[in-house]
């Protein structure tokens, strides 16, 4: 057992959940992909917005796709012009439950 493997047991544990439920490489993938496209501190709160979107009842693999598409083509939105506040990025996809 690794020193991650031990921290998910025992944090598990903590809040309740089960180490067997905990999809780490999806999660790791996640905050990579954000950590690198976009900025290294979005990548524990995106992961939080994952678990958020999961604990909604949403599918952890499309939410952790669309997160990470999103994160790989993002360009930072231009200065505010008036126009919508909206990042551009959704691709025309409905928002995550």
């Amino acid at each position: 057992m690794n020193d991650l493997d031990a921290w998910l047991v025992a944090a598990g544990r903590e809040a309740g959940v089960d180490p067997g439920e905990i999809p780490t490489r999806l999660i790791l993938d996640l905050a990579r992909d954000v950590a690198h496209g976009v900025i290294r501190p979005g990548a524990p709160v995106t992961a939080y917005l994952l678990g958020l979107a999961v604990g909604r009842g949403a599918d952890p693999a499309e939410v952790a796709d669309r997160l990470s598409d999103l994160a790989l083509s993002w360009t930072p939105p231009a200065a505010p012009s008036g126009g919508s506040d909206r990042a551009s990025g959704d691709q025309g996809k409905p928002p995550i439950p």
